[in-house]
């Protein structure tokens, strides 16, 4: 699959696309930037020193933020898109319209594996993923692209979680 388009959080023209496409207001697409580097502050990352903060935007306009939480065993140490979700699901929410990461690098990080099957427990396959990276570019795709032939709630029988 060949890589995303980066984009510029400068560009007008290219967040009223970015926003038409996935359904976002200029609004929410700014808080989503805002608030995911805002969430990448708050890494605790002695180790790596590779910060990630990550935030989540419900149908009904709420903004939640991780960012993530290392651990000398690394095994142990947690993503930020699972401490947003782990905080969003014990709060009561449910219904995400859009997941946003930030990172210094660029180009923009996308999630890891196992937040991309975390984020499909909770989202459905259409949710777009924006990637925000530390010089001012972002990408998106949605989820079903990143994780292609997921595997949901649905495939044991349960309703969707989204």
């Amino acid at each position: 699959m060949p890589a995303p388009e980066i984009h510029s959080t400068a560009s007008p023209t290219s967040i009223a696309a970015t926003c038409a496409l996935y359904n976002l207001t200029p609004t929410e697409f700014s808080e989503l930037h805002t608030q995911a580097v805002a969430a990448k502050a708050a890494a605790y990352c002695p180790y790596s020193h590779f910060r990630v903060g990550c935030v989540l935007l419900t149908h009904a306009g709420a903004y939640i933020p991780g960012a993530n939480v290392e651990n000398a065993s690394y095994p142990v140490t947690t993503c930020a898109e699972r401490v947003a979700f782990g905080r969003a699901i014990t709060s009561g929410h449910r219904g995400f319209k859009a997941v946003a990461v930030a990172t210094d690098i660029s180009p923009p990080a996308s999630p890891c594996g196992m937040c991309r099957q975390c984020i499909r427990e909770f989202c459905e396959p259409s949710v777009p993923v924006v990637m925000f990276d530390g010089s001012g570019g972002y990408s998106v795709m949605r989820l079903e692209e990143l994780l292609p032939m997921s595997f949901g709630p649905e495939a044991l029988g349960f309703p969707s979680q989204a």
